[in-house]
C-alpha cells in the first residue's frame, strides 16, 4: 500500500485496521482467481507465488484496479527465479529483487524485471520501459517495465 504510513496516521488505527482488512481480503481474492499461492503478509503487502509469470501479471493488474476502486494505491513488483522453499516461505535472491522491483514504483504501477518480460513475449501483455536502475544489494544494473493494461 503507498502512503500506508500516512493512512495510519489520518485513519487512524481502528480505521487503518479496517483498511488493511478490506486490503487482504481483496488481496487474497484475486490470488485465488489466478491460482495465486499467498505466501506470507508482510504488514501492508503480500508475497505470492505463481506457476507462470503471466498469471503473476494478470493478478497484480487485477489487484491493482480491485484496489483503486476502493482508493488503495499500490505498486507491485513481479520478478521470477529460482527459490528454496523452507517450511512454508521462499528464500533466495529472486525473492529480494521482486521487493526491490516493486519499491521503485508509484502508486498505482505493476513493475517487472526484464527477466519476466521476455518470458511472456507472446502473451499480448503491454510493457513501458521503466528505466533501468541499480536495485540495493543486487550486482548489476536492471531494467525494469510497467506493465500496462
Amino acid at each position: 500500500i503507498v502512503g500506508s504510513t500516512a493512512r495510519v496516521d489520518s485513519r487512524g488505527d481502528l480505521g487503518w485496521s479496517d483498511l488493511l482488512k478490506t486490503h487482504d481480503k481483496t488481496v487474497r481474492q484475486e490470488l485465488s482467481n489466478f491460482r495465486g499461492k499467498e505466501v506470507k503478509t508482510l504488514g501492508d503487502g503480500f508475497l505470492a507465488t505463481f506457476d507462470g509469470p503471466a498469471r503473476a501479471i494478470h493478478c497484480a493488474s487485477a489487484i491493482r484496479a480491485s484496489l483503486q476502486r476502493l482508493d488503495v494505491p499500490v505498486r507491485i513488483g513481479v520478478h521470477t527465479g529460482e527459490v528454496e522453499l523452507i517450511d512454508d516461505d521462499v528464500r533466495g535472491i529472486a525473492v529480494h529483487i521482486a521487493s526491490r522491483v516493486a519499491h521503485l514504483g508509484r502508486a498505482d504501477d505493476v513493475l517487472v524485471s526484464r527477466t519476466v518480460k521476455d518470458l511472456v513475449a507472446g502473451s499480448g501483455i503491454k510493457f513501458e520501459n521503466f528505466g533501468t536502475h541499480t536495485l540495493k544489494g543486487i550486482p548489476e544494473k536492471w531494467q525494469i517495465f510497467r506493465a500496462i493494461s
